[in-house]
């Protein structure tokens, strides 16, 4: 007989449910051994292993030491770690495990499971007594009827609590060290000694997570799919023909809202990005804590120097020009000719001809005005536009001009150069391309703006995801401290490691929705920072304090009205004092991002949520459910939402080319009556590549299917949108920059593609294939809407393969008008990395019969009648 295929085998033993059991021997044993242990490979990162055995001696690894729980707690890197793992089983069969998570915090994890495969939600109680919490012991008092926690401190203390619920403790009591009783011991595995638990289980269970490890083996296969095998994938494939019928009796009503952008500032997207500003460290706010101390020279003088032998540069806090931005410089010159030089940002570009306008504050106590001559110089130390300004004594007082470019430079400085000795206080210095986009004051960068805008999104998610919830409590990002007067404005930390000034504010965000005519969502924080804080918390373990929670839901209350509150109200009044009296129409409203869905988290959650139902039942609010498209977080935050029934809910998720060609129907079996979704984050790339033509047909193709499924998806934005060459914290990204060019991605080109030619209804169609193989039919993608306001059909066709394929497209049911019609093609080879789209204008036939080339993408445009 034949070994069967190990692809052929999963396939059956997924299709048949009770195949596992009818694939066990007669030898098998109706119990055996099990295992549950950790490692400390990895950092102590690869979470809880199962091994299992018959006699206690010879032992079976299930999968190479997979992973079926990881720990959540803390950030990435330095957190995140199982440590002693004890499980225990309940009456009722449910299995609690405990671990230690560190050697510092006063803490361990919990989490329970029915099957020790589809665990739920991770705590982490804060103890009363002890040095720290090391090698937790769980056991059930059947007497008592609750749950005895035993566990060790650095110091040998051993301490015990006590919970019914794993909601409450009893406060931690020191017990002698005969308390402690720790079951562990040492096994020899094939691949070493290791420390666990060993329990006595039915085969049934142990058959279950052999089959769960063996099926994450196989999509993890299926992920790692890439052109770089097709020559053997598809070894002799001749060119494919497809016959496509159009439906459009079924025609079916799909969001109009699919394809929108997602702007975070990370990679610098903001500040020397698409903020206007030219000048870095413009308020002298940068300070250590923006790194963490691990840079010591990103103070408040980061980019500042001074030119003047006998003349000195300070930084003061005694008078500010706002108490939100306490820094300012002071100038002690003894003779004139003191300059002050600022570098920007990798340098200031400046463009021949170009008007830039230049201010500042200022205050000083000289008897009479000082004059400093304003000027914008290259690196050979030349003058490229110069102006004198005049600093009159007194207080703080704005001061500005315009200089003209006199030619260009890629690299310029400016230099602030004081004409006359004395005494003089600065800040806010800033300068400002006159021509930022659409002309606004304190606007953005216009050919970067651009390029956002040509893709036509629908809508902008803004802040940012991680930004949003920040770093810990104190980091959370608060919309009121980045609107009003510039000097107002509260900057602090990225939590991507650099500074933010809060220029590019609320304010500056609903006004580029608006000049691009994409609908505002904005996304605040659930109540709790980043599930990967190191400051302030241990990720949710920091929620923001219940009795400060009142103030923060206000606060969430006060944007609708500031967004869409008449001039008459509070902060309506404060959106009409910044220039625009008219409401922003803000319609939406994310709260939360990629969070652990915890107690602590649902309870805030929940307190925003019935708050904003209550007082603004217009805005449609998105939940969150978790940084991925499976586990704990996903399942729980999608039950949150059926309980709340929230409107729509925010799904994440990175993954390979291989995985987006692997699950277009992800969405097909998706309960029409529950929560919409949106597909807030997402990106394709190839593993040991990145990005290339090969990702963005992946994501063509799966954007096919969102269009299919535009009934349930009613939003989507890859992430992340921007990325500042030598400042990139991520990739992939849609579009790379530097301070002179835009270097849109060919994964640009193909969400530019679905922008531009988008529609509100979906025509089903079905396919014929010359070639049944499934991974031809996985790499054929096709999508076709109609724009019922401009009555136009929308055909999108993917194809994925190393050959042509040849298509007869029936249009004989649709009133297609006559002449001619707009075809554009994105092709090329999958490792190119600068693919463009070629635009043409075809004839139009009653059957479209096309070739579709090699690894492409096409897109056809006909009007209707």
């Amino acid at each position: 007989m034949k070994r069967m295929p190990i692809v052929i085998f999963l396939f059956i033993m997924l299709l048949v449910p009770d195949a596992w059991s009818m694939n066990k021997t007669i030898d098998e044993p109706d119990s055996v051994y099990l295992l549950f242990y950790a490692t400390t490979k990895n950092g102590s990162h690869n979470g809880l292993h199962f091994a299992y055995s018959a006699d206690r001696i010879n032992w079976t690894t299930i999968g190479n030491e997979f992973s079926f729980i990881k720990s959540d707690y803390g950030a990435w890197g330095a957190e995140k770690k199982m440590i002693s793992p004890n499980l225990t089983q309940s009456p009722d069969g449910t299995w609690h495990a405990v671990w230690s998570l560190n050697d510092q915090d006063h803490t361990f994890a919990h989490a329970a499971s029915s099957n020790l495969i589809d665990w739920g939600r991770q705590s982490y109680p804060l103890l009363s007594k002890g040095l720290n919490c090391l090698r937790p012991v769980i056991r059930y008092d059947k007497n008592n009827q609750y749950y005895i926690i035993t566990y060790a401190d650095r110091s040998e203390q051993y301490y015990t609590t006590t919970t019914k619920d794993f909601k409450s403790y009893s406060p931690s009591l020191e017990v002698p060290a005969s308390e402690y009783k720790n079951p562990s011991l040492t096994v020899l595995l094939p691949s070493g000694k290791v420390t666990g638990q060993v329990h006595r289980v039915a085969w049934r269970m142990v058959s279950q997570l052999i089959k769960e490890q063996d099926l994450k083996q196989f999509k993890e296969s299926q992920n790692q799919e890439s052109s770089l095998q097709d020559a053997q994938r598809f070894a002799g494939l001749k060119p494919v023909t497809a016959a496509l019928t159009i439906h459009p009796e079924r025609a079916k009503a799909i969001s109009d809202m699919l394809l929108g952008i997602f702007f975070e500032d990370i990679n610098y997207a903001a500040d020397g990005g698409l903020y206007g500003e030219l000048i870095q460290n413009r308020d002298f706010e940068y300070n250590l804590n923006d790194k963490k101390g691990n840079d010591k020279k990103w103070d408040s003088m980061h980019s500042w120097i001074l030119k003047g032998a006998i003349s000195s540069l300070t930084i003061d806090t005694i008078q500010p020009v706002h108490r939100n931005n306490m820094h300012y410089a002071v100038l002690d010159m003894k003779s004139p000719g003191t300059i002050l030089v600022n570098s920007g940002f990798d340098g200031i570009s400046v463009i021949n001809g170009a008007k830039y306008n230049f201010s500042l504050f200022s205050k000083h106590a000289e008897r009479k005005a000082i004059t400093v001559q304003v000027s914008l110089v290259n690196k050979k130390g030349e003058s490229i536009a110069t102006k004198n300004i005049i600093l009159s004594p007194g207080g703080w007082k704005t001061t500005s001009v315009q200089l003209t470019a006199q030619a260009g430079a890629d690299d310029a400085q400016i230099e602030l150069k004081v004409m006359s000795a004395g005494r003089l206080s600065l800040d806010m210095i800033s300068l400002f391309p006159a021509g930022t986009f659409k002309g606004r004051k304190n606007g953005l960068r216009a050919d970067l703006a651009q390029k956002i805008a040509d893709i036509h999104p629908k809508f902008v998610r803004f802040p940012g995801g991680c930004v949003a919830h920040g770093d810990g409590i104190e980091n959370i990002y608060h919309w009121k401290n980045t609107i009003g007067p510039l000097e107002s404005r509260k900057p602090q930390r990225n939590l991507w490691g650099y500074h933010q000034t809060a220029g590019l504010g609320y304010f500056e965000y609903f006004a580029f929705c608006e000049d691009i005519g994409a609908a505002p969502v904005p996304v605040v924080a659930a109540g709790v920072p980043c599930q990967n804080s190191s400051a302030g918390g241990k990720g949710q373990q920091g929620g923001i304090p219940m009795d400060q929670m009142d103030q923060y839901v206000q606060d969430i209350i006060d944007l609708v009205e500031y967004a869409n509150g008449d001039v008459t109200t509070k902060w309506g009044k404060k959106r009409a004092e910044a220039g625009h009296p008219k409401p922003f129409n803000l319609k939406y409203i994310g709260v939360g991002n990629e969070d652990l869905i915890t107690d602590i988290f649902e309870e805030r959650f929940t307190m925003i949520y019935n708050a904003l139902q209550k007082k603004h039942p217009e805005i449609t609010v998105i939940g969150t459910v978790g940084p991925f498209f499976e586990g704990t977080d996903y399942r729980e935050g999608w039950d949150l939402a059926a309980k709340l029934k929230v409107p729509m809910v925010d799904e994440h998720y990175y993954q390979t080319a291989g995985w987006f060609i692997n699950n277009q129907d992800f969405y097909d079996k998706y309960d029409r009556s529950k929560s919409k979704v949106y597909l807030g984050e997402y990106a394709a790339s190839i593993p040991g590549i990145g990005t290339n033509h090969e990702s963005a047909l992946a994501e063509a193709l799966y954007l096919t299917a969102l269009e299919r499924n535009g009934d349930v998806v009613s939003m989507s934005s890859y992430a992340p949108l921007l990325a500042k060459e030598g400042h990139t914290q991520w990739n992939p990204d849609l579009i790379y920059f530097n301070n002179t060019t835009v270097k849109p991605t060919t994964g640009y080109y193909v969400q530019q593609l679905f922008g531009q030619h988008a529609g509100n209804e979906y025509l089903p169609a079905s396919i014929q294939l010359s070639n049944s193989q499934e991974a031809v039919k996985k790499r054929i993608g096709y999508s076709v809407v109609r724009d019922t306001s401009k009555k136009e059909l929308i055909l999108k066709i993917v194809n994925m393969l190393p050959v042509p394929v040849n298509s007869k497209i029936d249009l004989k049911e649709l009133p297609i008008t006559d002449g001619k019609f707009i075809k554009t093609v994105l092709e090329g080879n999958p490792r190119d990395k600068n693919t463009v789209p070629v635009v043409s204008e075809v004839t139009f036939e009653s059957n479209l019969n096309i070739e579709l080339p090699p690894y492409s993408f096409t897109v056809y445009r006909l009007k209707l009648r």
